[in-house]
This record gives structure tokens, sequence and C-alpha cells, in this order.
């Protein structure tokens, strides 16, 4: 599982645009092959920072996404509506379970 954690600081004027873009992008997201999980919220700590927590099913799923219309639009219009630095983070992820289920090495021995 690959999981996408993001930042996106808007400017205050512009922050009902802000939500509108993400609405939409959540709404067709969603409905997109191997997405698992794609939600915006707004920070409590700073109500013009936007984060985004995503989760596909592979890797391919999410180089997919990066091929969309509405992503194509979202990138277009997100300098209108960004305040600063955009920060992402992704990260490939597995189970307790898949790891279970694997051969087991053993572990290293430090001395």
């Amino acid at each position: 599982m690959i999981i996408v954690q993001g930042y996106i600081p808007i400017k205050p004027e512009r922050r009902e645009e802000a939500l509108l873009m993400a609405r939409r992008m959540t709404d067709s997201t969603r409905d997109e092959v191997g997405c698992i999980s794609y939600e915006f919220f707004v920070g409590l700590s700073d109500p013009n920072t936007l984060m985004l927590f995503q989760e596909w099913e592979t890797m391919e799923a999410l180089m997919g996404h990066f091929q969309t219309e509405h992503m194509e639009e979202f990138l277009r219009d997100l300098p209108n509506v960004v305040a600063g630095e955009v920060v992402t983070r992704r990260y490939a992820v597995q189970s307790v379970e898949e790891e279970s289920d694997g051969p087991q090495e053993p572990s290293p021995t430090i001395h």
C-alpha cells in the first residue's frame, strides 16, 4: 500500500475556492481504480492549511492518478490558491499480517 500525506498552505482570501477544488478532487479521485482513500482536512491550528491523506493499493495506481484529467485541472489551478510551499511525503507500507505471511529472515545480531 502507498500512503501520501500532504500539507497545502492556502491564501485566506482564496480559501473557499481551495475548499471547492479539494471537494472536486476528492469526489473524482475516490472513483479511481486502486484508490483506497482520499481525504482533505482543514488544519485545526491553521484553518488556512489543507492536509491531504491518500491511500493507494499500488504505486501503479498512484502513478495513474497523476495522469487523470482532474489531477491536471487541480495542478493547473493550485497556484491560484497556494500561499507557500506544498509539502508531500509518500510511504510504501505493508500490514503486519502481510509481513508475517512471508518467509522469515533471521534478525541480524548486533554486538
